[in-house]
């Protein structure tokens, strides 16, 4: 018997405490998505790590192991098609998983990270100048949490300026579940004919970018076809930067929230503690894409059947009690984590941009509060607006009052 899950759009709360109600029958349960579309959920830290360190042999990531997408169990007009049979970096398995991943992390090393701070300060500046300007009531959400990381992403890809509101528009649009099937489809068709527009442009005209890069490595070593080129642009930049716009709406709700950890924050410059307990206490995925059973499999004494599609549970597994304690739902940045959290993923499919995410959330917060020590909300939380999707998911509007000014 599955269970079905709240129907879309649905407060991120009353999501959230269906999972954790489901987390209580058992580590993995079967649950019904809208659409009438039955997968698996795994709830529990133990559960999730399991699945995130499997092999090949046990899950796959392609959707053509998933059988109910072809056999006429999943209707042809189901919205999140568009994204589940997407061909990119996170629908490869094996070798080509590897070989695009070891192209891109080139992007992500440490030092390469560490050498975007001075930009991502000035951008972080920049924005924080305009939200002072427009004063109390200001929502932070277009304002500083979607507009960072939509800038970052797009300098390191060269993006133009011009050309990036449209695709945050297109990347709300197919992770949203409350989408109809023919704007899905239509997103995503003009998403990819933009970025194959975009590679043949840098291919014309090489930037000092990770595009220009990518193509180059294309054009001289072979290594990318052109449709791999587009499906390592299309991850990076939808999944490179909604999850930092969540982190950083999700870390301010809950400073606001819990004074006393602001204040800590702020006397003690813990802005990297804030960044991971965020990560861990509300996470931005709420669910990773599926993967799908290439046997019969057991997760935490729960067994699989082949075929069938698995989803892990971020938000779910960072407040499980088993793993982190009676205080597991209280936001506290002096949290010692036994095991670690699972926040950026673990095993072969560890986030790649985990290093960015991390840079821009503790420069963004340590800006933010230092600039606006007496910020707060400018309505109550419980009001707030969450978006309407399974995958990603955090706040759409943080309206704030900014109190006393610093330069």
């Amino acid at each position: 018997m599955t269970t079905s899950l709240p129907p879309f759009p649905a407060a991120n709360e009353e999501l959230l405490d269906t999972c954790i109600r489901l987390r209580e029958i058992a580590p993995v349960v079967e649950v019904e998505f809208p659409g009438g579309v039955p997968a698996y959920l795994a709830l529990t830290y133990n559960a999730v790590r399991e699945i995130l360190a499997g092999d090949n042999k046990t899950f796959a990531r392609e959707p053509k192991h998933w059988p109910a997408l072809y056999d006429g169990s999943i209707p042809e007009d189901w919205p999140l098609r568009a994204v589940v049979q997407g061909d990119h970096l996170s629908t490869k398995d094996g070798d080509d998983h590897r070989r695009l991943r070891g192209l891109i992390s080139k992007a992500f090393t440490p030092g390469r990270v560490q050498a975007l701070e001075p930009r991502i300060q000035e951008i972080i500046d920049r924005l924080l100048d305009k939200v002072i300007a427009a004063g109390d009531g200001v929502d932070l959400v277009p304002a500083f949490t979607e507009a960072l990381p939509m800038a970052v992403i797009c300098e390191l890809f060269g993006v133009p300026e011009a050309e990036r509101d449209r695709l945050r528009r297109w990347t709300s649009v197919l992770l949203a579940h409350t989408t109809a099937p023919d704007e899905a489809f239509a997103t995503q068709k003009a998403l990819m004919a933009y970025l194959y527009e975009l590679a043949e442009r840098k291919q014309r005209e090489p930037g000092d970018d990770l595009t220009s890069g990518l193509v180059q490595a294309r054009d001289e070593d072979d290594k990318l076809t052109a449709e791999e080129l587009v499906a390592v642009l299309w991850i990076m930049l939808v999944a490179g930067h909604e999850t930092t716009v969540h982190l950083l709406g999700y870390a301010i709700l809950a400073l606001a929230q819990h004074p006393d950890q602001l204040e800590l924050a702020k006397a003690e410059n813990r802005w990297a503690d804030v960044v991971e307990e965020t990560v861990r206490y509300r996470h931005s995925v709420m669910m990773t894409s599926w993967r799908f059973t290439l046997t019969d499999v057991t997760i935490a004494g729960v067994t699989i059947p082949k075929g069938n599609a698995v989803g892990v549970v971020y938000q779910a597994c960072g407040i499980d009690p088993a793993e982190y304690g009676e205080t597991a739902d209280q936001f506290d940045i002096t949290r010692q984590h036994k095991s670690g959290h699972l926040g950026f993923g673990h095993g072969p499919r560890y986030c790649i941009g985990a290093g960015l995410a991390r840079l821009e959330g503790r420069l963004a917060l340590a800006a933010l509060y230092r600039r606006l020590p007496e910020l707060e909300l400018a309505i109550d939380p419980k009001t707030i607006p969450y978006s309407p999707s399974f995958f990603t998911i955090g706040p759409l509007s943080v309206p704030v009052n900014l109190g006393d000014v610093k330069s």
